[in-house]
C-alpha cells in the first residue's frame, strides 16, 4: 500500500492550512492510500545553523521528522503563504531533514524517490498560490517529483463546512484531481 505524508507549513491551533490537510488526506485514504497525518508543532527545531549542526548534529526531533519522510512514499504539504513565499517553520523544517547524519548517509536521503503534492489556503483571493512557487521550485531542485496538479483554495476562512469539506464545488474538484493524481503517481512511482 501505497503510504503518504500529510502536514501543514504552519503551527497555528486554527490553521485553515490543516483544514486542507484533513480533507486531502481524507480524499487520498478514500483512494486507497495509507494516510499519516502530523503536526510540524510536534518537531520543534532551533533555525537551521550549519555551526549548530557540527556541533551536536542534528536534533532530535529532525531526525524524529526525516525518519518518517524515509518511510512514506511521498508528502503532501498545505503551505500558507507567508509575504508571497514559504512560511520559516516549513522551510526550516525541510532543510534540517535535508542533512545528512549517519556515516554512510548522503545528503537529501529523506527527499529520493519521493512524490510530493503542495496546496494551500489563504484568506484572499489567490488562496496563497504565490507561496507554491518557491516551494515547487525549491522541492523540484532536491529532486522530489511534484505532481503538476495543485490546489490553491481561495477565502479560506469561509471554504471549509462544518465537518471540514470544502464548500465551493470547482475548489472540491480542484483538490480531489490533485489528490488522484498523488496517489496514482505514488503508486506508479
Amino acid at each position: 500500500m501505497t503510504k503518504l505524508l500529510f502536514f501543514a507549513g504552519s503551527a497555528r491551533k486554527g490553521s485553515i492550512n490543516k483544514k486542507l490537510v484533513d480533507a486531502a488526506a481524507e480524499l487520498a485514504a478514500k483512494k486507497g492510500a495509507e494516510v499519516t497525518k502530523i503536526d510540524l508543532k510536534d518537531y520543534e527545531m532551533p533555525i537551521y545553523d550549519g555551526d549548530l549542526e557540527e556541533a551536536n548534529s542534528l536534533p532530535e526531533n529532525a531526525i524524529r521528522l526525516k525518519k518518517l519522510f524515509v518511510e512514506h512514499d511521498g508528502f503532501f504539504i498545505a503551505s500558507p503563504e507567508y509575504n508571497s513565499s514559504i512560511p520559516p517553520l516549513l522551510k526550516n523544517a525541510l532543510d534540517w531533514i535535508s542533512r545528512p547524519h549517519e556515516p554512510d548517509e548522503t545528503p537529501l536521503s529523506a527527499y529520493q524517490g519521493k512524490v510530493a503534492a503542495i496546496g494551500s489556503t489563504a484568506p484572499g483571493a489567490l488562496g496563497g498560490l504565490r507561496g507554491l512557487v518557491p516551494l515547487r521550485m525549491m522541492l523540484s531542485n532536491i529532486a522530489v517529483h511534484v505532481i503538476p496538479n495543485q490546489a490553491a483554495i481561495s477565502f479560506g476562512f469561509d471554504a471549509f463546512d462544518e465537518t471540514g469539506k470544502l464548500k465551493d464545488e470547482q475548489q472540491a474538484q480542484m483538490l480531489e484531481a490533485s489528490m488522484d493524481q498523488f496517489v496514482q503517481t505514488a503508486q506508479a512511482l
